[in-house]
């Protein structure tokens, strides 16, 4: 890929992380105010292509940020109201003390392999897990990619300690990785996609470990008084999400538009993302208890909060 790409790329997935709040707004500013953490290429895009907030009672406030780790942080400050984020994140924040509730849950429909990957360059030695022993990988601290290397690592009875786990944001893992400074680098859509048009391979990928579940996540000090808010948007979002089903093409190009990537990066990262609801239910307590456990035995975490407190679902019967 020409090095305009991996511009653009850096521009727009990653500048992010220094705007905490880029705002945009619909309806009037008199009315009632949602604020919406969104990661770049998710939510808004599909509420954006598929016009599902027109006519919504109040008003959305937009902010921006490259991954799920500053989004929680948001959310859990009450700098935002709402945010959606991946399994290993969410809870990596809650057992982290942080005050967040999740209140729904989608489950992706496509098991895409490289919608989550460890890659390593074209011309890497490292051919398996085990070849990781020694060498040094990029992640961000409790991401999916964090916790992927860690399912790998686990797998092959690795010790977490014989890799040289370097956490950094997105950006900076991508700068480290095509400089040659870090080994491999365990990461998501649309970095995946990326490296791997430009060369990289996967030495781990989703299809071995499953996709994480997605999760919308309030603030716990929202819940009672933006309820109604809250649970309208919830109904939106899944609008949004079935009509960009139907409109992968439509969904794609607004999905370029708005972060910059090209036409066929974007098409990629949508069908990595397509996704449906599923209710809050004892399995799926049960898989964040699996991950609190990984994250407690990789001594990241105490893991002492009761993982059922995490969840809301009494938003299941809003929707």
């Amino acid at each position: 890929m020409e090095k305009k790409t991996v511009a653009i790329l850096s521009a727009t997935l990653v500048a992010a992380a220094g705007i905490a709040f880029a705002a945009a707004t619909f309806n009037r500013s008199s009315e009632p105010v949602l604020r919406v953490a969104n990661q770049k290429g998710q939510v808004k895009s599909m509420m954006i292509a598929s016009g599902a907030l027109e006519g919504a009672p109040y008003t959305v406030e937009w902010s921006e940020f490259p991954a799920a780790q500053p989004l929680l942080e948001a959310v859990g400050s009450g700098a935002a109201d709402l945010g959606l984020a991946a399994d290993a994140p969410f809870i990596f924040a809650y057992q982290s003390g942080s005050p967040v509730k999740a209140i729904a849950v989608q489950a992706p429909v496509n098991q895409a392999a490289d919608a989550l990957a460890v890659l390593v360059k074209k011309g890497s030695p490292v051919r398996s897990v085990r070849d990781l022993a020694g060498k040094s990988v990029a992640t961000t601290r409790g991401s999916i990619g964090h916790h992927l290397l860690l399912q790998a690592l686990e797998r092959a009875n690795i010790p977490v300690d014989q890799v040289r786990v370097t956490f950094l944001p997105p950006g900076d893992a991508k700068a480290a990785f095509d400089s040659g400074a870090i080994d491999a680098w365990s990461t998501w859509t649309p970095y995946t996609n990326v490296a791997i048009k430009e060369g990289a391979r996967a030495v781990v990928d989703a299809k071995d470990y499953g996709l994480p579940l997605y999760i919308d996540i309030a603030y716990a000090g929202a819940i009672t008084p933006k309820r109604a808010q809250l649970a309208d948007f919830l109904k939106r979002e899944a609008k949004a999400v079935a009509w960009a089903r139907a409109h992968p093409d439509a969904s794609a190009q607004v999905l370029a538009k708005e972060t910059g990537l090209p036409l066929d990066i974007a098409r990629a990262s949508f069908d990595r993302n397509n996704r449906l609801s599923r209710p809050i239910d004892a399995s799926i307590i049960a898989h964040e208890q699996t991950i609190t456990r990984r994250f407690q035995k990789a001594g990241l975490t105490e893991g002492q909060r009761d993982v059922k407190q995490a969840f809301d679902s009494s938003f299941g019967t809003d929707r």
